[in-house]
């Protein structure tokens, strides 16, 4: 099984980046802990983080056949980008969308996801253990077909 980890605009920044919404882990940090998961759980892992939407469809097509899920944080694109939903929908790829923090509890535009009615999962407000718990979600998912 094959899993690509996605995440988007600023997520780079994570560990500096408004510590008391997102946390002290680094995304290195975060992607060392689900490559130690993935090598638990005996799938393969890979991951990218872009701050340009065009880049990031970009990804999730060049996934296509390749790939057998996505745990995405898309940051501010979860808000606003059909474009993203709609290359998840053509190439058929299913993901999980995570967030560090609770969306439905910040700023009113954060609170609706343009990724979610694609999703076979939303996890947010768990901080970095999200990701974990959306990788072991979708390999479960996965497995069973």
């Amino acid at each position: 099984m094959r899993i690509a980890v996605l995440n988007g605009p600023n997520l780079n920044l994570l560990g500096v980046r408004e510590p008391h919404l997102y946390g002290h882990e680094t995304l290195a940090q975060i992607n060392e802990r689900l490559g130690a998961l993935a090598r638990e759980l005996d799938v393969e892992i890979s991951f990218a983080q872009f701050n340009g939407e065009g880049e990031m469809i970009d990804a999730i097509h060049a996934m296509r056949g390749a790939i057998d899920g996505v745990i995405i944080n898309a940051g501010a694109y979860t808000h606003t980008s059909l474009a993203i939903r709609d290359a998840f929908a053509a190439t058929g790829i299913c993901y999980v969308e995570v967030h560090l923090s609770n969306i439905f509890a910040r700023e009113p535009e954060r609170h609706y996801s343009m990724l979610a009615s694609g999703a076979i999962g939303i996890l947010c407000g768990f901080g970095a253990y999200g990701y974990e718990m959306g990788l072991r979600g979708l390999v479960t998912a996965l497995s069973r077909g």
